[in-house]
């Protein structure tokens, strides 16, 4: 092997990126990670923070499968704090404040430790392919596919032959050319580009081709991709204005303090008593005034005069946008947040802005306790190109370069987190793909990552996509503390979870099973002592004796409550207690769900042949073969969730198929 030949090459060390290398690499392949600059491996451009409403439910997933992200903030963090705890557990996640440069410090790190995998700093130009003809005979086709830990057998496909249809005709892709003109050479690629595709920072009506933080873009990458038949998108995205703490108010504002008991996001560190001191965060909020200085200026907003031209996020709009769409609210919450632990920049977490810099000034002025902050860096938007995802597989192969992956921002997608899940996803695909192996598909009832995935794969997102709880039709059993229970075993079958750690999984639901197993047999009457704790407690007296289980799903008590008259209880970690109360309490609604992720899987095991010729199937509506034709669905229920598909049509193809 030459020093310029690798087993696969990832473009970008963003989040995507870095565990879409680790992963590759942990998985035996020989691979080199590009990087614009070796200073931005796992930046935080934007917030400093790992986690929060639906997001930290794909980084425990991540932990789950094997990824870095939950190690490295349970190492970096400076605060944290469990959201949405008055909710149901569907909706709770972790959030984290972090240190930035110690977070990418330490995933540059841990980068720089793995034995298969090296660093380079230079920028990508062109990626190189090959023609390649796949040839579909009529022999039965391995159609095997690692889902929810097991692997599905031959005889559970539906569709196993592909018989009588012709070849189908890919690029290939063999390597990349450097800027200075060098070619590697590779087996697969991984896109993570994040924003830095010709990206563009503006502030006003001012702007800069750079990538964020005046880091360099890439330039040349876009007209490569497109050359291949790519669609490519142009997004939007931006970043608020950072403070000089020395100077900002803090009497002005109210505390936000993180959680007494620390919970780690790494299941590895669960067991673990974790004890810091945690940073402060601060609220405030925008009043008339700020409002007023926005619309005064809202014709210089490059977001309203039209100098912006990519398409921004509709779920994380700047504050001129929040302004001129909610004219009814008073005021708008504006978080501040330390960017580490040895700086004064201070995040102005809610006031993300291109106004140009002397209306961001007198803006960000009007904020109690901002009244006489010193600006250390302005408020930008930032452009940026990115695919249309409909091109990718659920594997997130390129349908038309065969060994191409994409991962992350270049997606569509937006955030840390859900970066990090496609650069898993994608790395581990990549890898399998090397090994001649099937790709990991994850369903949707399987996480968030498969919702994730499959909402950009089959729906397309014409925003930067953003992960919310909402999006998961069985978020009550996607939940962030069963995240091991439901993905741990693909990561071990794939390879990047070892056995210690699968041992301690199974023990853990062991401990679980057997621990609700006695709750549901142990009961209690009304006794005097009951009785008591039961009015102490608001709830309804025994007339007779009942379970333990029984009186968890009581609204008013809880697990931890019920210590106080169950005498045999063992002692138990935290995470233990967590799953035995949820399992319990929420036991009816598990159930439910858990019947129509069975009525689902009838869909999800019938296969469709990749190179199907929807405009042969006449029954099918023309809207249906556009719509197939163009996003070649995997499976019936991959195509069901198909806008402009309707049940109707699922049934021609359903009839179709068994014909087949």
């Amino acid at each position: 092997m030459t020093n310029n030949s690798y087993d696969a090459i990832v473009i970008g060390a963003g989040h995507a990126g870095c565990e879409a290398a680790l992963s590759l690499a942990r998985l035996g392949m020989k691979t080199i990670v590009f990087t614009v600059s070796v200073d931005s491996i796992a930046l935080m451009p934007c917030n400093p923070s790992i986690g929060g409403t639906s997001k930290g439910h794909l980084v425990r997933e991540v932990d789950a499968l094997g990824g870095e992200m939950a190690k490295v903030i349970d190492k970096t963090f400076i605060q944290t704090k469990m959201l949405n705890r008055s909710k149901g557990p569907a909706v709770h996640s972790l959030r984290a404040q972090a240190d930035k440069r110690a977070y990418s410090g330490t995933m540059r790190r841990v980068l720089e430790s793995e034995k298969n995998l090296t660093i380079r700093q230079g920028e990508i130009d062109e990626i190189i392919t090959e023609q390649n003809t796949t040839e579909y005979s009529e022999k039965t086709q391995n159609n095997d596919t690692i889902q929810s830990g097991k692997t599905e057998s031959k005889e559970k496909n539906t569709i196993n032959s592909l018989v009588n249809i012709p070849s189908i005709t890919k690029k290939k892709f063999t390597g990349v050319r450097t800027h200075s003109g060098i070619i590697y050479t590779a087996k697969v690629c991984v896109v993570c580009t994040g924003t830095y595709l010709n990206g563009r920072c503006i502030t006003g009506e001012t702007s800069t081709y750079t990538g964020p933080n005046g880091l360099q873009s890439a330039t040349r990458l876009t007209d490569s991709i497109k050359s291949l038949g790519i669609e490519m998108r142009r997004f939007k995205t931006g970043t608020p204005a950072r403070m000089d703490g020395k100077t900002i108010d803090y009497e002005k504002m109210e505390p936000q303090y993180g959680d007494k008991k620390i919970i780690p996001f790494s299941f590895t560190n669960m067991t673990k008593e974790i004890e810091k001191e945690q940073s402060l965060c601060y609220l405030t909020y925008t009043n008339e005034k700020t409002h007023r200085i926005i619309r005064d200026n809202i014709d210089r907003a490059p977001l309203f005069s039209g100098y912006i031209e990519g398409t921004g996020p509709r779920y994380c709009p700047s504050i001129e946008d929040k302004v001129m769409r909610f004219a009814d609210k008073e005021r708008h919450q504006v978080f501040i947040e330390p960017e580490g632990l040895y700086t004064d920049e201070m995040y102005v977490g809610g006031m993300s802005s291109s106004l140009p810099e002397d209306v961001q000034t007198e803006m960000y002025h009007t904020v109690p306790g901002l009244e006489n902050a010193n600006i250390v860096r302005n408020a930008y938007a930032i452009e940026y190109d990115c695919i249309n995802p409909l091109e990718l597989m659920p594997s997130l192969e390129s349908k038309k370069v065969e060994g191409l992956f994409f991962a992350g921002q270049a997606n569509g997608s937006s955030g840390y987190e859900e970066a990090a899940a496609q650069g898993l996803m994608a790395g581990i695909n990549a890898a399998r793909k090397i090994q001649k192996k099937e790709p990991i598909i994850l369903k949707r009832s399987d996480g968030y990552i498969g919702v994730l995935i499959d909402d950009l794969v089959t729906k397309g997102t014409n925003e930067p996509y953003r992960m919310m709880t909402s999006r998961a039709e069985y978020r009550l059993l996607l939940r962030q503390d069963n995240a091991d229970a439901r993905l741990t075993p693909i990561g071990y079958e794939v390879g990047l979870i070892d056995k210690e750690r699968m041992n301690h999984l199974e023990e853990k639901y062991k401990k679980i099973n057997t621990e609700i197993e006695r709750i549901k047999t142990t009961f209690v009457g009304n006794t005097e002592p009951v009785q008591t704790f039961l009015k102490k407690n608001n709830s309804t007296p025994l007339t007779s004796g009942i379970s333990l289980a029984e009186l968890i799903k009581r609204p008013e008590l809880d697990y931890e409550k019920l210590s106080e008259i169950d005498n045999d209880r063992p002692e138990l970690d935290y995470e233990i207690k967590e799953e035995v109360e949820i399992s319990l309490k929420y036991e009816g609604y598990i159930e439910r769900q858990k019947k129509q992720v069975e009525q689902a899987k009838k869909l999800e095991q019938t296969k469709i042949p990749e190179n199907t010729d929807y405009n042969k199937i006449e029954s099918l509506r023309l809207e249906a073969r556009q719509k197939l034709s163009e996003i070649r669905p995997v499976t019936l229920s991959q195509a069901s969730r198909i806008s402009g598909v309707s049940p109707a049509d699922i049934s021609v193809l359903q009839i179709y198929l068994r014909k087949r």
